[in-house]
This record gives C-alpha cells, sequence and structure tokens, in this order.
C-alpha cells in the first residue's frame, strides 16, 4: 500500500485546503495519507471544518505559520523529519509555498522516493519588491531540483514556472486543474437566497455585488471600492455590495470606505440604510453566491480563484481582473468579464455593463454550471492525481 504524506502550509479557506482534504479522503483504498498541515492565521478563517468534515484528523505543527522565522522554520523542518521517518511515506506531496520549503527539504534529507509540489499560485508577482521575488525564485528554483514532478493547475501557470520564472523544465510540471464537490451550489438556490438576503436585510430589488476572500494588499479591496464609487455616480439602480472575507487590510479599506462617502456596517446591519457591508468570513458560501447577482475580483496576482470556480457553478457572471490563471478558469465573454490588473475604470465599466443589463446578466449565467461541472469536479481531480502517482511509484 503505497504512503502519502501530505503537507500544507495552513488550513484557510481555499483551493488549497479544498485540494488536499480531496485528496486525502477520496484517493483510491489503495493509498494510505496523513495529512499534515501548519497553524491556522489570526488573519484568516479557520477551515479546519473543510477537512473535519470530510472525517480527517490533520497533524497540526504549530511552528509552521505564514509568516518567515528562522526559529519556528527550524522546528517545523524537524517535527515534519520525525514524521516522515514514523510514517516511511514513499510519496511526500507539499502544497503551497511553505510547506513546500520545509517538506521538500526534509523528504530529500531523507531520501523520499518521491517527492511531489503543487503551485497553488506563486509570489513572485505583486506581492513583494524585486529583490524579494528574486530571491524566492531562486529558492524555488533550487527546490525544484529536489522534486521528482511539480504540478501546475492551469497552463499559464506552467507557461510561468517553465518560461518566464525558468522554475524547472516543463517537462518537470504536470497540470491538474483543482477539483471540488460543485452540487451543493446547484441546491436549493431560491432558498439560498431568501436566507441570506433576509438575514442581511437585502431587498429584493437590489442588485448584490460580491467579492469573496482575503482582505489583504494582494486581493485589491481598494480597486474595488473606487469601482463601487464610479458605479453608485452612474447609475440609479439599488446596489448592495457584500465584502466577504476578513484580513491584514481591514482597517485600510473601512476607512477608505468612509473617505469616498460609501455608508457601511460590519456584521449583520439594523436596517438597510449601508451600501456595503463587511461580513466576515461566511462559510456557507454556496448561500452567498446564491444571494448575489454578480461576483468581482480585484486581484493583482491569483493562482486558480476558488470564488470565481464557485461563482460560475452557482450560474452567476464574474467581472474580474485578468491575472494569473484566471483565463483558464473562466469563459471570457461568456461566463465573466476581464479587465487589466489595477485599472479601475475598464474594471468598473465591465461592473456597470452587467448592472445596467438584466439580460445580460441573465446570459452570461446560463453557461456557469455547464463550464466548470466537469472541468473542475473532484472526481476529476482524484483520476488526474492516481494516475500521475502511479507513473511516479512505476519509476
Amino acid at each position: 500500500m503505497p504512503r502519502i504524506l501530505r503537507i500544507i502550509n495552513r488550513f484557510n479557506l481555499g483551493g488549497p485546503t479544498y485540494n488536499a482534504a480531496y485528496l486525502t479522503k477520496y484517493l483510491p483504498q489503495e493509498y494510505e495519507t496523513l495529512l499534515v498541515g501548519g497553524a491556522i492565521d489570526e488573519t484568516e478563517g479557520n477551515s479546519e471544518f473543510i477537512v473535519k468534515n470530510l472525517g480527517i484528523e490533520p497533524v497540526i505543527i504549530p511552528e509552521m505559520k505564514r509568516a518567515i522565522s528562522p526559529s519556528d522554520d527550524y522546528k517545523a523542518y524537524h517535527k515534519i523529519k520525525k514524521l516522515i521517518k514514523q510514517f516511511k511515506p514513499d510519496i511526500v506531496h507539499t502544497h503551497a509555498s511553505k510547506s513546500g520549503a520545509l517538506g521538500r527539504l526534509a523528504a530529500s534529507k531523507l531520501n523520499v522516493p518521491t517527492i511531489v509540489h503543487t503551485f497553488h499560485g506563486h509570489v513572485f508577482d505583486a506581492y513583494f519588491s524585486s529583490i524579494s521575488s528574486k530571491f524566492y525564485i531562486n529558492v524555488e528554483r533550487y527546490l525544484s531540483k529536489k522534486s521528482d514532478r511539480i504540478i501546475a493547475l492551469s497552463p499559464i501557470q506552467k507557461h510561468d514556472l517553465s518560461v518566464k520564472y525558468k522554475i524547472c523544465n516543463e517537462k518537470k510540471i504536470a497540470i491538474i486543474p483543482l477539483g471540488f464537490d460543485l452540487s451543493r451550489f446547484q441546491e436549493n438556490i431560491p432558498e439560498k437566497r431568501n436566507t441570506l438576503r433576509n438575514k442581511y436585510k437585502i431587498a429584493d430589488d437590489e442588485i448584490v455585488i460580491s467579492i469573496i476572500g482575503r482582505i489583504v494588499p494582494i486581493k485589491n479591496h481598494s480597486l474595488f471600492l473606487d469601482a463601487i464609487k464610479y458605479v453608485t455616480e452612474h447609475t440609479t439602480k439599488k446596489i448592495k455590495v457584500l465584502i466577504v472575507g476578513d484580513g491584514e487590510d481591514k482597517q485600510l479599506i473601512t476607512d477608505k470606505a468612509s473617505s469616498l462617502n460609501l455608508s457601511f456596517c460590519e456584521g449583520v446591519p439594523e436596517d438597510n440604510k449601508q451600501q456595503l457591508i463587511f461580513t466576515s468570513w461566511i462559510k456557507e458560501v454556496d448561500e452567498v453566491i446564491a444571494a448575489s447577482d454578480i461576483i468581482a475580483l480585484t486581484s493583482l496576482n491569483e493562482g486558480t480563484p476558488v470564488s470565481l470556480i464557485e461563482a460560475q457553478a452557482g450560474n452567476k457572471p464574474v467581472v474580474t481582473t485578468n491575472v494569473g490563471g484566471i483565463e483558464n478558469v473562466v469563459f471570457e465573454g461568456k461566463t465573466a468579464l476581464l479587465s487589466e490588473p489595477n485599472k479601475m475604470l475598464p474594471f468598473a465599466e465591465n461592473l456597470l455593463k452587467l448592472i445596467l443589463d438584466n439580460n445580460a446578466r441573465a446570459q452570461m449565467s446560463l453557461y456557469g454550471w455547464q463550464y466548470v461541472s466537469e472541468k473542475y469536479h473532484y472526481t476529476r481531480l482524484i483520476k488526474d492525481m492516481d494516475a500521475l502517482y502511479h507513473q511516479l511509484l512505476k519509476k
């Protein structure tokens, strides 16, 4: 029975957690998998419920944190080595940057037969200064030499890794998109829509624009608010904005909303007077999608944004910046309107187009489920990964 030690940075709400959870739960019974994760960042929603709802009890390494810490990282590295010695895996498969570094170094040191790493996006664009980005590129080039296979989530990401940043030869890279259980986004949509709209006191005739994700610089909520301000000045239609998530930029973004004279509240409102509602994290994302009319994203960099896959699974049109693997996730012109990153006016005009045109929104809603239902279902993910593991184990 092949043993897989699967290591993920931390269990936050997003693609990496779902990816690791479904691969741990649903791989064929011939595999034995141990799931390991790091500490939860206080600025993010704790999403251990995703793995625990599947009956998985992960091993937590508290020292494996998001921030770089020589002391904690050293301790985490040695704890991973200890787990490898105890579990004796045939494959160590790491997900995302911190666990990817510590896990691959430990696996290589102990001569694990097969080492696999999945890039869930990368930090080479828009996260750090050019000097810092160059450092991380060089680190990943070094780590790729210790990897038997690198997994990219999209063709664009593979191009970035092999051609743009020269992390490794393209022959070492396999493309395996994320997979999810998307069926819940097609279930009980009217009931879910009413439930969340009633909770947040949203009227039936209000057009709801939702942005879902961490409130951090890379997500560029500042541009989103500028676009909302522009939209409110160019239409008399009733609009409500849900900002779903939390993060280190929360205060900056609420301050900006005030400076733009956009009325807002945090949590459940007492009345229907606010234009913006900061909801913090909501576990029932399917209710958010059902209650929304448009899903937005303004990121400066992305791997495979889960919120856009979920939006299409719930038959909702998308307005987004065109970065990272987004153009592989959506069907431009059919399920989504795209604009260049960090360009407020084109983004705002796309929003306004869908707000003003009910027929355009309805038409774009027709294609979403059809586009993502098979492409991003977890059964396809399991099949692809099983085939890759068999190929590597034979070698």
